[in-house]
């Protein structure tokens, strides 16, 4: 069975107010659809992404659409930890506060496990596993002190469960974003603030269909229930879901955006 997208959901300005950071938001994938939507839901953003021509670009039309009050950026590679720390000092000093981190930054890649050499496995390590624990410890150390609570929203993925060929490193990063979004969920609720994942299986933008076979993606695509991908701004939908008040009871956990899961 195939089905199409549902329509597309307006803003209900559930995060009015708040300030949130993205990063890799430059582009058509997760983290630019999770940047508009925040938006939309009222809030103001900073995006964030290593590559600098996008990342102005995005900027552009965001601010041209939502206003330049509203949405800043600041370039980041999130495996220099001074770019993460001048991130989150950006958010602060532009808006005054942080309420909101999206830790959307992750790196690919395909190769057996007995041709990947250490290089491949330590850069999708460094980008995916440990730019989110840059990320989410330099979001914690503001958000404890400010006192005010927050949420940390990080992306995760099906293969953090489920095995695929190609994708050790990758499935290793992502298996421990999750337990370093359980672990940090359970120290952050002493100071109100509220650390999840979301784990999105096939979410199709342009750049996805330039680095995968059109075979893979057919055959990723045909494990999916509803015999389509996501869309990227699906997946969004469940990050707003996660940093507005209707969650406000749940940390500590891994949503699965797909049917695939243990």
């Amino acid at each position: 069975m195939t089905s199409a997208p549902p329509p597309y959901l307006p803003g209900h300005h559930l995060l009015d107010g708040r300030t949130a950071v993205v990063t890799a938001a430059a582009g058509a994938g997760i983290g630019g659809a999770t940047a508009r939507r925040l938006l939309e839901e009222g809030a103001r953003v900073v995006v964030s992404d290593a590559h600098v021509r996008r990342l102005k670009a995005s900027e552009a039309e965001l601010a041209g659409e939502f206003g330049a009050d509203r949405v800043t950026a600041l370039p980041c590679d999130v495996t220099d930890e001074e770019q993460v720390g001048a991130l989150f000092e950006h958010a602060e000093e532009q808006h005054g506060r942080l309420d909101i981190v999206v830790n959307n930054a992750g790196l690919g890649g395909t190769a057996d496990l007995v041709d990947m050499t250490d290089e491949q496995w330590d850069k999708v390590l460094d980008v995916t596993l440990s730019g989110t624990f840059r990320c989410t410890r330099a979001a914690l150390r503001r958000m404890k002190a400010a006192g005010g609570g927050g949420v940390v929203i990080n992306n995760a993925s099906v293969v953090g469960w489920r095995a695929q060929r190609g994708q050790a490193h990758y499935a290793a990063a992502k298996a421990g974003v999750m337990a370093l979004t359980r672990c940090a969920a359970v120290e952050a609720a002493a100071y109100g603030v509220r650390v999840n994942a979301v784990s999105p299986s096939l979410a199709m933008h342009p750049h996805l269909a330039k680095v995968t076979t059109p075979e893979l993606l057919e055959e990723l695509t045909g494990r999916e229930a509803f015999g389509r991908h996501a869309e990227p701004w699906e997946v969004a939908n469940v990050i707003v879901f996660l940093a507005s008040g209707y969650s406000s009871y749940l940390t500590g956990e891994v949503l699965s955006v797909s049917s695939q899961h243990p």
